[in-house]
């Protein structure tokens, strides 16, 4: 069942992140700004096909020169940790679980949020990436084309942690310095290389 403040709070985080950080991405994520108020559906439930929130992670190093990144299995392409959002008790639910799919695939436990991505006024963490983008449909697990609206959280690690992947989801776990994410295929990845070089890190 749907948490009742769940959607009110992607909400105000979507909100925190338009209007403190990124106003520029309004006319891209009004898509899901749309949804949020108005889908009778649950948007956290991978049945919604209309589409639903999910969680990722970008994880530096403490010297911002590196983020770690898994090889997904299904996509074949190396991309930042994340997945379908689980309901949890969590005071900070979002990020609560993009924590945890940070751990469940790269093996990493001592993950902190960045300290200065943080709203205010709520004290929930802001997302240093949110992003709406199309999903085909799945034959195997039944799922028709879709919408993924993912919520990407800035996170710390330090990259002497061993790795240790989840083999049931992706092919292997790695830090990979920022400058190269520019020469991967994947235009996310690309993106979120391009933002973190914009904003200063590295």
């Amino acid at each position: 069942m749907l948490i009742p403040s769940l959607r009110s709070q992607a909400q105000q985080v979507l909100n925190a992140y338009l209007q403190q950080r990124f106003p520029q991405e309004a006319a891209r994520l009004q898509a899901l700004a749309q949804q949020l108020a108005e889908d009778a559906q649950d948007p956290f439930c991978r049945s919604n096909l209309r589409g639903h929130v999910t969680t990722s992670a970008v994880v530096l190093d403490p010297a911002a020169q590196q983020m770690l990144l898994i090889h997904h299995k299904t996509l074949d392409r190396w991309l930042q940790p994340g997945g379908h959002f689980e309901a949890n008790d969590a005071a900070d639910p979002l990020l609560a679980s993009a924590l945890r799919e940070a751990h469940e695939e790269t093996g990493v436990s001592q993950l902190l949020p960045h300290p200065e991505w943080r709203d205010p006024a709520t004290g929930l963490a802001l997302p240093f990436d949110i992003d709406s983008h199309a999903i085909p449909a799945n034959p195997r697990k039944q799922e028709g084309p879709h919408w993924h609206h993912d919520y990407a959280y800035l996170l710390l690690a330090d990259s002497v942690q061993g790795l240790s992947p989840q083999i049931s989801e992706v092919h292997a776990a790695a830090w990979v310095p920022l400058s190269e994410l520019a020469l991967l295929p994947d235009q996310r990845m690309r993106v979120l290389g391009e933002k973190l070089l914009r904003l200063g890190f590295a």
